[in-house]
């Protein structure tokens, strides 16, 4: 297959995205807006002026650097108009892109600025990704993220508001943020309550830091989902209990690439893990600071690693089997994939 057609296929292809932070995902031009309606001058006057602000360089060096691209945005999303208009738009961002499913993750901690209590936070992110759903047709989920440098008190008040949303727009929570400072141990009584209370947990683990936090992640946290786990590779036991439980690695590629959770595209281990039978999803992770989308993610697994059509549209079921969704919900969503791929005349 010549590579405009590859490519042209790769568009078409129904995808799904697990992993995508909504403080990532926002657009410049919605930040300029966001911003005047403040009366807030930016250090740009237009998109292209303001993207290195919001985006990573080549010479990111690290997942803190990655990081610190976060501080800039936030400011602005600290109202319930604004967090409902980026969930809406990160909703149809994915639309454009073929995306029939999304899970769009966010801390409600850290949007509380101006006032807003953690239960309506996760309203009104919840509230927009219901409009992108009712306007694009992509089914839209929320995931809570805990933030590792809060306290168990903030952390566990994120769960227990995401536990009351459970089944009406949340379906799960997270950890994130500096996984080498706070290792993953440092959360199991946060955690232990989302098992309390029923609800999945995926942890970012794996990425800034060894294997050993991605073992804790599924043993003592009781994640059912890892974010990246980018380095299970240093530990063959590991990746074959991975293989075993059929426990999902959220990877996103272009990121894990920019955050130097590896440091060349030789080094990236998604096709050995596809090949041991670890179910393998592809995600963007944060569209607009990794400067990707999910297009651009499948087409570097093409183009980098030699997946054929019929093995991306794997990587995409997987992401359905993986989806924290009800069983009837999921059978619509199956339903639905594989008609379009034998319309595309794959698998």
């Amino acid at each position: 297959m010549d590579h405009p057609i590859a490519y042209d296929l790769i568009r078409k292809l129904p995808k799904v995205d697990l992993h995508v932070h909504l403080d990532g995902s926002v657009k410049p031009e919605t930040l300029m807006e966001l911003a005047q309606q403040r009366g807030v001058s930016l250090p740009a006057r237009s998109r292209k002026q303001l993207l290195p602000h919001m985006q990573v360089e080549d010479d990111c060096t690290s997942l803190k650097m990655y990081l610190s691209k976060f501080d800039f945005v936030l400011p602005f999303l600290q109202t319930g108009e604004a967090l409902r208009r980026v969930a809406h738009e990160t909703v149809e961002q994915a639309a454009a892109h073929t995306i029939g499913y999304i899970e769009v993750r966010f801390a409600p901690q850290l949007h509380r600025g101006a006032g807003l209590s953690v239960e309506e936070v996760i309203h009104h992110v919840v509230e927009g990704l219901r409009s992108g759903e009712r306007k694009y047709g992509v089914v839209a989920r929320g995931i809570a993220i805990c933030m590792r440098h809060h306290g168990s008190k903030e952390n566990i008040e994120v769960i227990e508001a995401a536990a009351s949303r459970s089944g009406k727009g949340i379906v799960a929570v997270d950890l994130a943020g500096d996984e080498a400072s706070y290792p993953p141990q440092f959360f199991r009584e946060v955690f232990a309550v989302s098992h309390k209370r029923g609800l999945p947990v995926t942890i970012h683990a794996g990425e800034a830091a060894g294997a050993e936090n991605v073992l804790e992640a599924v043993t003592r946290l009781g994640a059912v989902r890892i974010g990246h786990g980018v380095r299970v590779k240093e530990n063959p036991e590991l990746m074959r209990l991975l293989a075993k439980q059929r426990i999902p690695l959220e990877m996103c590629p272009i990121s894990n690439l920019q955050t130097k959770a590896v440091t060349s595209w030789e080094q990236y281990p998604i096709r050995d893990y596809f090949e041991r039978g670890i179910k393998v999803t592809v995600n963007t992770d944060n569209p607009t600071v990794s400067g990707t989308n999910l297009t651009k993610e499948y087409r570097v697994l093409a183009d980098k690693f030699g997946f054929a059509a019929t093995e991306l549209a794997e990587l995409v079921m997987n992401g359905v089997e993986a989806a924290f969704l009800e069983e009837s919900e999921k059978r619509v969503l199956r339903r639905r994939f594989r008609r379009q791929f034998r319309e595309l005349g794959v698998g």
